[in-house]
Parts: C-alpha cells; sequence; structure tokens
C-alpha cells in the first residue's frame, strides 16, 4: 500500500524529470543552433555533425517530455503505453543518430575536407560534456527512483552525446596540434554500433512492455 509520503516523493521526482526533460529539449536546441552556425562559417563538418544531432537528443527529450505530461494527467491509467510511445521515440532517435554519424563521418572521409579552424569545437565539447554528465546523472537517479525504463533510456542516450562531445574534443585538439583531418571520421564511425545497439533495445523494451501490457489488458 502506498503511503501520502510514497506518493508526495514519487511526485516530486516526477516534477525533477519533468524539469531534466524541459532543460535537455531547451540546452540541446541552444547547442545545436550554436554548433551549426560555427560549423558553417569555419568550414568544421564535424562541428556541423555534431549541431545537427543534438537535434536528436531534443527529439529523445521531447518524447520523454510528452510522456511525463500524459502520466501526470492521468495519475491512475496505466503508464505503460506512455512508457512503450517514449521508449519507441528514443530508440528512433538513436537510429537517426546512427545514421548521421555514419553520414557525417564518410562524407568527411570521401571529401577529404579540412575545416579552417577547429576551436569552437574545443569549447562547445568541453562545455557539454559537463553539462550532460549532470544530466546523466539526475536522469539515472530518476529513472531508477521512478522505476522507469524510457528515463534510463534517455539517459543513454544523453551518454552517447557525451561520448560524441570526447570524440569531437580529441578531433579538435589533434586536428589543432597536427592538422590531422581524419581523427574525428574514424571516432565517429566507433560509435554508430553503440548508437544502433541502444535504438535495438529501446524497441525491445518497448516491445516488452507492450506484450506484459496487453497480459494485463492495459487501457488508456
Amino acid at each position: 500500500m502506498t503511503t501520502l509520503s510514497q506518493k508526495t516523493e514519487q511526485a516530486n521526482y516526477w516534477q525533477f524529470a519533468l524539469w531534466l526533460a524541459l532543460f535537455t529539449v531547451f540546452y540541446n536546441v541552444a547547442e545545436g543552433l550554436i554548433s551549426i552556425f560555427f560549423g558553417i562559417s569555419d568550414e568544421a563538418l564535424t562541428l556541423f555533425g555534431f549541431g545537427v544531432d543534438s537535434f536528436i537528443e531534443v527529439m529523445s527529450g521531447l518524447g520523454i517530455l510528452a510522456m511525463i505530461l500524459r502520466i501526470r494527467q492521468n495519475p491512475d491509467t496505466s503508464r505503460t503505453k506512455f512508457e512503450v510511445t517514449a521508449l519507441r521515440v528514443t530508440g528512433t532517435a538513436f537510429y537517426l543518430l546512427a545514421i548521421g554519424l555514419g553520414a557525417t563521418a564518410i562524407y568527411n572521409l570521401f571529401v577529404a575536407h579540412k575545416p579552417e579552424t577547429t576551436l569552437p569545437g574545443l569549447i562547445i565539447s568541453a562545455v557539454s560534456i559537463a553539462v550532460m554528465w549532470a544530466l546523466v546523472m539526475g536522469k539515472r537517479k530518476v529513472g531508477r527512483a521512478l522505476n522507469s525504463m524510457p528515463i534510463l533510456a534517455d539517459a543513454n542516450c544523453t551518454m552517447v552525446c557525451i561520448y560524441m562531445s570526447l570524440v569531437l574534443l580529441a578531433s579538435s585538439l589533434i586536428y589543432e596540434l597536427t592538422g590531422f583531418g581524419f581523427i574525428d571520421s574514424i571516432g565517429a564511425l566507433g560509435l554508430i554500433y553503440f548508437s544502433y545497439k541502444e535504438g535495438r533495445e529501446s524497441f525491445d523494451k518497448a516491445n516488452g512492455l507492450e506484450c506484459a501490457c496487453e497480459d494485463e489488458n492495459c487501457k488508456e
């Protein structure tokens, strides 16, 4: 039996999850726009691709935000169908992320393009690593407290963005020091498998929840 204090604590965690989702969306929109601007102005394709991929994180964040709002508006309704939708949105975001990474890396290798400078990439990636790490910790804490697989999957999506930021940071630094312009594409190719794997797991979890919901005759 759920006590009043437990309900209050759960409500506080849902509120925290809401703020995390909102921050994820607004931060990544700003990061994406800034990265795309400098990526175009400096002809830095990796930074441009990083900016585009920021909007993939926005997509996942919006899926979690919609789930939280629906659950809060329908507290007595089963969470399962809301969570299935959120997991599929996150899974789709991972697949799009893998496609974006692959297209950017292959294009960079094919045209042997070198940017004018990668200094903005150094600054943006350093800020992104700090912010995204805090988000991952917050999302994992809330996801475990609420036993929410979609929030935990969204935390993994944010973790991929940290790996991307590390690749951007390393490649930008190496390019500034050596002028070797292919290191970023090589590193980005290594992230494709992880993105695909997380996307597939999100869809598998969604299918598992959907089957369980059908067995229990869940209703909207």
